[in-house]
């Protein structure tokens, strides 16, 4: 907690504020100051009001300034959301404001582009090496036949390698490449020439030391600049989508099309959301990823519609739950190594984070979809499982 942060938990007061909460909590499992791991214990008097007042906003905020605490936030999340309070929560000026922003800018457009690069993905990579598994995969792991976050992460690799029947030589552009993980792996294990591109300096640069001595080029630059037809013989997006935004969704595949060959494959892996309704977490928005906006299926299958074939599609969304939860023992179990270079309130950021986005995977809030396309090739696609 930050050095003005309460210690011990509060009194409830006997406010309007504290009732509307609790209405709003009756039938939800989760109760003020209660002894189950997945209560919400409160610190700080003022909390009720800032909740009403700010929304989810308020809420992860007061947690990241240690107002409240909850020893297992991804169950909260969950009861919360499974309760229907995913909405409620949000003040209708806050869902006004985002709708009037999105549908009048571009906030995924080429000058903000690196936004989500600057404040998230070069947080620093000594964070995300302690929190993520040797693959440095940061998106879902693929838990069918897994054991370990590692076995899940490879068996994702290699899914992807499988759906997009890769073979030696071929040419594949990575969008959106991290630090490189499905680069290393399609290059190592199956012989391909990749190219990835990424928005992150620090992603960039680590990627191009764990891909030294393949067939592999790490380009910092966005999809939008991407030249020339039919040069890549598959494509692929890992964990990127999510950042395009649903005004540029057309130029997106548009691109994709352009850049793949006349028999060739993409794979498209995206968080999903329930709903078309164009918005997004203010939490989320303002401290992990700023500009992102989540696809729905009708989305992905709308804007894809004039320039791809869907072959496949598949949603794996519960294994984000075990992923992400696998990410928050990482970070707990190694934050000492780091703690020095980061302040506690970035701390309780990431731990807020990891949590509640494993609650909202859990309670089948969000999902994760695995999305194949082809150009229209003439053979059958049977997908791997």
């Amino acid at each position: 907690m930050n050095s003005n942060a309460p210690t011990h938990l509060t009194a409830l007061p006997d406010s309007r504020a504290r009732r509307a909460i609790e209405r709003l909590l009756e039938g939800s499992g989760i109760t003020l100051n209660g002894p189950s791991p997945r209560d919400l214990r409160v610190y700080h008097p003022d909390l009720f009001e800032r909740v009403l007042r700010q929304g989810t906003l308020g809420l992860g905020e007061a947690y990241m300034d240690g107002w409240w605490e909850c020893e297992r936030l991804d169950q909260l999340a969950c009861r919360l959301l499974q309760h229907g309070l995913g909405e409620r929560v949000h003040p209708p000026s806050e869902r006004l404001m985002y709708r009037l922003q999105a549908g009048f800018f571009n906030l995924q457009s080429r000058a903000r582009a690196y936004r989500v690069g600057e404040v998230h993905y070069d947080l620093g990579n000594d964070l995300f090496q302690r929190m993520l598994d040797p693959t440095l995969c940061y998106s879902c792991g693929y838990w069918k036949e897994a054991d370990t976050l590692h076995e899940a992460q490879l068996a994702k690799l290699e899914l992807a390698c499988r759906k997009l029947e890769l073979e030696p030589g071929m040419r594949v552009l990575d969008i959106g490449c991290g630090w490189g993980s499905f680069a290393a792996h399609a290059a190592r294990y199956h012989g391909a020439e990749v190219t990835g591109i990424t928005i992150s300096k620090e992603q960039a640069e680590l990627a191009r030391q764990r891909c030294a001595g393949l067939p592999v080029a790490i380009e910092l630059m966005d999809y939008r600049d991407l030249e020339g037809e039919g040069c890549f013989d598959r494509i692929v997006s890992i964990g990127m989508f999510e950042h395009v935004g649903h005004r540029n969704y057309p130029v997106y595949f548009r691109t994709v099309e352009r850049l793949l060959d006349a028999e060739g494959l993409f794979l498209l892996h995206t968080i999903g959301s329930n709903s078309s309704e164009i918005t997004a977490d203010p939490w989320i928005n303002r401290y992990i990823f700023p500009n992102g906006v989540l696809p729905s299926a009708m989305h992905i299958a709308r804007a894809s519609e004039p320039y791809l074939l869907l072959e496949d599609w598949q949603n794996f969304g519960p294994d984000y739950d075990r992923t992400l939860m696998a990410w928050l023992g990482n970070f707990d179990a190694r934050w000492g190594e780091i703690a020095d270079r980061y302040n506690e309130r970035t701390r309780r950021m990431f731990r807020y984070y990891l949590s509640v986005c494993a609650g909202a995977f859990r309670a089948r809030h969000l999902q994760l979809w695995q999305v194949l396309f082809s150009r229209g090739r003439e053979q059958r696609y049977d997908a791997p499982r």
